[in-house]
């Protein structure tokens, strides 16, 4: 884990945006860079091509980050977004608002800060602020050759390894050590952004906090998914979750779905998905807005009932929106299903695919009081002061059996508000907008 190649990284640095192409001069990939791009689905997330005469195409998808070569970086910057700093805070508010103290562009000295090294120095704040109010300890079952009984004597381990010797007596006893999960993941993200971090400053207290929290955890995490999913959180670590949260983010190469593992992908490789980011993100802002309406809202919330394969005579499948706002109003029952789409729907018209999918989800998961034609909402990235797209769906020579509501959220305005001191009156009027 700590032995990773992946050195500081040098060279030139090339930007383009979210779903742009870029071509390069003067980047030849090495051997090491091949096998690099070959990993890990990596071309799924950015795609790149050598072209005659050294230059290098890259096609950059949904996923904006970093990507470090032998010979340069590409970085991707967001396209419905400011900058960077942005992607943090939505990925910070995301998982619920824990509002820490967040850095600015000012205090990085070399220049506007990378995605890569904002994560970096949350990790070393956390890490920071866990070694200043003293690092957890816990009892771990240990098992030992020792000179006198202490704990439980092992008369299995004693039969088979020390057979009539009274000096070397197998026990098994409890000892209270900081070597334990919550720390070991910890200690891991920082010896990793010790070792990457682009920005000086950084670099030099992920080393000192790297360093101490080595200390008290020298045992190597192993895997980190594995690691991860078996923490559990309860009164005694609960404070460790936010900086777990970060630690996760850059050993997984900026993997939220996990498919990225520690190694040199997560070294050299940190993309996130903004259209995952941006639905975990939405989802928390109709939660809150949502709080003391009386309804409730379910993510993911899957139906097999919708679907039925007659001959079989069981469920063909299941219809899954990414959100579904249940209750009553006006004395009635009351569903809205909502798809949460990455795409800039204020700009062009909605794509044919997107609204069948839509009106699926509101002819058989939408209810209206009063008798009117279900709706579907989707909610997409986009200008507030655009007009409202609605699409009515009618029966061929018939009434409007459906709607689909285009509802954009824009999300540098509500970044900038969410900081003030209302945050939820920005979710609960996006909330009033979603009902309509």
């Amino acid at each position: 884990m700590r032995s990773g190649p992946s050195p500081v990284p040098s060279g030139p640095v090339h930007e383009l945006r979210e779903y742009e192409t870029g071509v390069f001069a003067g980047v030849r990939l090495t051997e090491a860079d091949r096998r690099l791009l070959g990993d890990g689905g990596l071309s799924s997330r950015l795609r790149v091509r050598e072209l005659a005469d050294g230059k290098l195409e890259v096609t950059a998808t949904q996923y904006v980050g970093s990507l470090r070569l032998d010979g340069c970086e590409i970085r991707v910057r967001p396209k419905y977004l400011g900058t960077e700093l942005d992607v943090l805070r939505m990925l910070d508010l995301a998982w619920g608002a824990a509002r820490d103290p967040l850095p600015t562009a000012q205090e990085f000295r070399d220049g506007p800060p990378n995605l890569r090294d904002l994560v970096c120095r949350m990790v070393v704040e956390h890490g920071e602020r866990l070694l200043r109010h003293g690092v957890r300890r816990d009892y771990l079952s240990v098992e030992d050759d020792l000179r006198v009984v202490r704990g439980r004597l092992l008369p299995d381990r004693q039969l088979l390894r020390h057979h009539g010797r009274l000096d070397r007596l197998a026990c098994r006893f409890d000892e209270h050590e900081a070597d334990i999960a919550d720390n070991r993941l910890c200690a891991a993200a920082l010896a990793l952004a010790a070792r990457t971090a682009r920005d000086p400053g950084v670099r030099a207290g992920a080393r000192r906090a790297a360093a101490e929290f080595a200390a008290h955890a020298p045992t190597p995490p192993g895997d980190v998914r594995t690691l991860v999913s078996g923490l559990e959180y309860h009164r005694h670590n609960e404070h460790y979750r936010p900086a777990h949260r970060w630690a996760r983010l850059l050993l997984c190469g900026g993997g939220l779905d996990g498919l990225f593992t520690a190694g040199p992908l997560a070294a050299r490789a940190f993309l996130v998905d903004m259209n995952s980011l941006f639905e975990s993100f939405v989802t928390r802002l109709v939660e809150w807005g949502a709080a003391g309406s009386g309804l409730l809202v379910s993510a993911q919330a899957g139906q097999r009932r919708v679907l039925l394969d007659e001959g079989a005579g069981r469920s063909h499948g299941e219809v899954r929106p990414d959100l579904l706002v249940s209750g009553r109003r006006d004395g009635e029952v009351f569903r809205l299903p909502v798809d949460v789409k990455y795409k800039l729907y204020d700009t062009k018209k909605l794509s044919p695919a997107d609204l069948y999918q839509a009106f699926l989800y509101a002819r058989t998961l939408g209810r209206s009081p009063g008798g009117k034609p279900p709706v579907c909402v989707l909610l997409h990235p986009g200008d507030r002061a655009a007009g409202r797209v609605r699409v009515a769906v009618r029966e061929l020579d018939g009434p409007v059996a459906g709607r689909v509501r285009a509802v954009p959220v824009d999300l540098r305005a509500v970044l900038g508000e969410l900081a003030g001191p209302g945050p939820s009156r920005t979710a609960a009027r996006l909330f009033t907008e979603l009902l309509g």
